[in-house]
């Protein structure tokens, strides 16, 4: 038997549909994970069979074949977790197949089969939405999740639960939206004293988007200034405030589904070099330095662009 299960592969802010297609069959007993699986996908045997474990469940003597399709695509991160069980316990007849087609489902499993945060939740929300079908997440992650629209979501705290639900044994709270932030104060202009050609070419920037370059030897206010321009900014829209709670979403700062109104803002120390600022590699992610949003204001060198 083979069983389908949806979920989503993360490209940057895109995600991309994903089928986990698994399949017992006789022959000698074996647990592969095939579809270009990077190392934390292919561990999620481990987990996924720890998981099933803990809820007093064996694997069947048989040759277990899990494909992450479409083959050719690249899979990173654990999110995987969640649907390569479902589609486990679907081939073994444990959950109805046919149900979990509705869903797209994301989530890291522990080893008692708790479900466990994963990054990239919001990104999964409006996928699910574009393509009209509910969303299974880790119940931490429920309230972000619901910012994407009316996506009907399940928010499980473990695996035993989630099955439950799924029979109509148990019933699962429906998540509410994470709340909004309120914006806390910054550096105003009047702490700003002299400096008028300066102030007007803040203002000037801030009402038509441009972008502004100071340049000055050390001490002469630049790093003040720069700090107060997000104050005489507009809040950021909705459209950018889900930008930028997308990125927070996919480097797993985004706590309790909080969104924030407020211009995100970096100030580098001057001494950062070049791969400092920008980072490098094929993982490429934001470090804690920049854990609220994307840097729109960099310094180096003496120089603010």
């Amino acid at each position: 038997m083979v069983a389908l299960i949806r979920t989503v592969a993360y490209l940057g802010l895109e995600a991309r549909a994903v089928e986990v297609q698994c399949q017992v069959a006789p022959g000698l007993p074996r647990f592969a994970v095939v579809g270009l699986p990077d190392k934390a996908v292919g561990e999620s045997r481990e987990r996924v069979q720890a998981a099933l474990s803990a809820m007093g469940l064996a694997l069947p003597p048989k040759r277990i074949t899990v494909n992450l399709s479409p083959a050719d695509l690249p899979k990173e991160g654990s999110h995987y977790d969640l649907p390569i069980a479902l589609a486990l316990l679907a081939a073994m007849g444990v959950t109805d197949a046919e149900q979990l087609t509705e869903y797209i489902a994301v989530g890291e499993l522990a080893l008692d089969a708790r479900i466990v945060p994963s990054p990239g939740v919001l990104l999964a929300a409006i996928h699910a939405s574009e393509q009209e079908c509910g969303l299974i997440c880790p119940r931490a992650q429920g309230a972000e999740a619901k910012w994407a629209s009316e996506v009907p979501v399940i928010a499980a705290p473990d695996l035993a639960s989630l099955l439950n639900h799924l029979k109509g044994t148990q019933r699962l709270p429906d998540p509410k939206p994470g709340e909004i932030e309120a914006n806390a104060p910054g550096p105003d202009l009047k702490r700003v004293k002299g400096q008028e050609t300066a102030k007007r070419a803040l203002e000037i920037a801030a009402a038509g988007g441009h972008n502004l370059l100071m340049i000055g030897p050390p001490g002469t206010g630049k790093s003040l200034l720069a700090s107060c321009l997000p104050g005489i900014l507009p809040d950021l829209s909705p459209a950018e405030a889900l930008e930028v709670s997308m990125v927070q979403s996919v480097a797993g700062t985004l706590e309790e589904g909080r969104i924030s109104r407020a211009r995100p803002f970096r100030a580098p120390h001057h001494s950062a070099s070049m791969a400092a600022l920008t980072g490098g590699g094929l993982k490429v992610k934001l470090s804690k330095a920049s854990e609220n949003g994307i840097p729109r204001h960099i310094e180096r060198d003496s120089h603010f662009v």
